[in-house]
């Protein structure tokens, strides 16, 4: 389907599945590279970026660990401006590499929250991994590093993005009309 209706919206398909696995292994060929020695702990931002997370972990071939945290900035199809910490972080990150798993990289709000909250942890390095970057809306200092797809500032959802909680189970990704 190239049009689908999620609530009160209409979508149109706009990065079809097989083009999102192969960013997603290209993403995973360069942190196996970039982590070659190394016992990474990747930890996965929910509920979005679930599919990515899973998608991704299937290509890393490296001794690693992963974990989860919820947080929530949005209301709808806005930013609320404020990032919810609702799950926390129960690994020992002292002097730890950490790959922080986005699906969507926005205006950089949460990922701002998440790095100065995981700095009390004195990780030894923090990297974002992320699905998506809208690098007109991204302003924040902090460097994405590994970014498997660039999008305008629309808003879209599938491929564990969501409206109102409603398609993330799409294998797709669709814009808003």
């Amino acid at each position: 389907m190239d049009i689908i209706k999620v609530k009160d919206k209409e979508f149109s398909k706009f990065i079809y599945s097989d083009t999102i696995l192969d960013a997603v292994s290209k993403v995973a060929d360069q942190i196996n590279q970039d982590y070659a020695d190394k016992n990474p702990l990747f930890l996965v931002v929910l509920n979005g970026a679930f599919m990515f997370a899973s998608d991704l972990m299937k290509k890393i071939n490296i001794e690693c660990e992963i974990s989860f945290v919820k947080l929530s900035s949005y209301s709808g199809t806005n930013s609320t401006e404020t990032v919810k910490n609702l799950i926390g972080i129960n690994e020992e990150l002292k002097n730890r590499s950490v790959i922080l798993v986005e699906d969507i990289v926005d205006t950089g709000i949460t990922i701002e929250h998440m790095i100065e909250e995981l700095k009390k942890f004195e990780p030894l390095d923090v990297k974002i991994a992320t699905l998506l970057l809208k690098p007109e809306k991204y302003n924040k200092a902090h460097k994405i590093d590994y970014v498997a797809i660039e999008i305008p500032n629309d808003f879209i959802v599938g491929y564990g993005l969501d409206y109102d909680g409603f398609a993330r189970n799409l294998p797709d990704i669709y814009k808003i009309v």
